[in-house]
């Protein structure tokens, strides 16, 4: 019987170092989390309104130096935050309905300071502006003790297989010719990706 138990418990660590080897098992575990926590216990959201959700720099978020958050990890959190925006406002329920994709196809990220090793943060995440293909949204870092702006982010996420248009119309109730004002500096991002799909058009 000892013997069983050991073996049991040897082949299961074993599969979980396998798993961690191979995966990031942690990031899906988080995002589970984040969506599981967002179902049993957070009020479904209008696709208009602002989500949020909370994290911790903890001593896997660090940079070399042991003192703040490292820039993948601010990339890798945005990930959990607009996962939970899909599904608290809808998007993720249309998605599924039409078969389709969404894929994150730039971004743009301003680190305006740094968030210190086990500071709490939260994690705003909201729509600026859509055309019939693609998302633009704006995420914030804010540490809870100052409520300070630490980073800032814009991305465009493009679509297989959706209109967003008509995804839009029917989660604000609006004609699905409208379209919120984008912000100059939406519109002075954009032009930039132009810029740089022109040039590098002419290289290919």
């Amino acid at each position: 019987m000892l013997f069983t138990c050991f073996l049991c418990y040897t082949t299961l660590v074993t599969i979980l170092l396998i798993l961690y080897v191979l995966f990031d098992v942690n990031y899906f575990i988080r995002i589970a989390f984040t969506i599981g926590y967002g179902k049993l216990f957070e009020k479904k959201k209008r696709v208009d309104d602002t989500t949020v959700v909370y994290g911790l720099v903890t001593t896997q978020d660090v940079d070399i130096f042991f003192k703040h958050m490292n820039n993948a990890r601010y990339v890798r959190d945005l990930d959990f935050a607009r996962f939970h925006f899909y599904e608290r406002t809808g998007i993720y329920d249309e998605i599924k309905k039409s078969n389709g994709h969404v894929l994150q196809t730039a971004s743009n990220i301003r680190y305006r300071r740094t968030i210190p090793i086990f500071q709490p943060y939260k994690i705003t995440t909201k729509i600026m502006y859509w055309d019939e293909k693609t998302l633009f949204i704006e995420q914030q870092f804010i540490t809870l003790s100052d409520g300070f702006i630490r980073a800032i982010v814009h991305s465009k996420q493009g679509t297989i297989g959706l209109n967003v248009s008509e995804i839009m119309a029917k989660l604000t109730g609006k004609d699905v010719s409208y379209r919120p004002t984008p912000p100059a500096e939406l519109q002075d991002w954009l032009t930039s990706i132009e810029k740089s799909s022109q040039r590098l058009r002419k290289k290919d």
